[in-house]
């Protein structure tokens, strides 16, 4: 049997900006165009980029842009089915996973994930996220590269 190869923090950090660009991006362009522009105020954004810019971060951060609760909800449904799609037809991957060359599978005995383990560490990034991040980062100081994602879901990533 081969030796199994677990992914580490870099390479699924480069998974996960192309899946921003190839994957949640696109996702994010329709949803805000079926908005007819409600889901956030761009022009707001824009302007706080500006204020960014010109050095007045404390008058960027008194202005932050309302979204619309629908829409945000309406986009993570969306890209959160969309990760499950590929995750079904690419056997545990999605785009940027695909493209370097890594996988998600059960940690027990390395097959393709369940829906529920696909839900559950969807589910699970919000808990990584909300922990300061540190859920991710777990990542690059354990020995199985498994994130607080992994863990609750029970799952591993793996280069192919």
């Amino acid at each position: 049997m081969n030796e199994v190869k677990y992914a580490g923090f870099w390479i699924r950090f480069i998974a996960s900006f192309l899946d921003t660009l190839f994957l949640a991006l696109p996702v994010a362009v329709v949803i805000y165009f079926l908005s007819d522009g409600n889901w956030f105020d761009f022009a707001q954004y824009q302007q706080n980029i500006a204020y960014a810019m010109s050095g007045n971060a404390q008058k960027a951060l008194e202005s932050q842009p309302q979204t619309s609760l629908k829409w945000e909800l309406l986009f993570e449904m969306a890209v959160l089915l969309v990760t499950m799609l590929f995750w079904r037809r690419w056997r545990g991957a999605t785009p940027g996973k695909k493209f370097v060359h890594i996988k998600i599978v059960d940690a027990k005995t390395l097959q393709d994930i369940d829906n529920t383990q696909a839900v559950t560490r969807s589910f699970g990034y919000i808990v990584s996220t909300l922990a300061l991040l540190i859920g991710f980062f777990m990542v690059a100081f354990r020995r199985d590269k498994r994130g607080l994602h992994d863990l609750l879901a029970g799952t591993v990533v793996i280069y192919e």
